[in-house]
């Protein structure tokens, strides 16, 4: 999903990659203290990425533009003449 397709879905992958990036770094710090970076890696990235995932549909079911006129208001308004 690219461009106009992920606009028409809402689907942004921006939560998933932030969620991966969160969890590999904890995952990389927690793994190193304990020594066991073989567990804490994967544990983290899972973690993260539902987190990320969760966060991602929040964002979605709660667009910061609510009030923003969608694409058929536009179009409605480029139509009516204004006096």
């Amino acid at each position: 999903m690219s461009g106009k397709k992920d606009q028409e879905s809402g689907f942004s992958g921006s939560g998933l990659a932030i969620g991966m990036c969160l969890g590999i770094s904890l995952g990389t710090a927690i793994g190193s203290a304990t020594g066991n970076i073989g567990l804490w890696l994967p544990l983290g990235l899972s973690i993260g990425m539902g987190l990320g995932l969760a966060l991602g549909s929040l964002n979605k079911k709660h667009p910061e533009n609510e009030n923003a006129p969608d694409e058929k208001e536009k179009e409605e308004q480029k139509e009516t003449p204004s006096a």
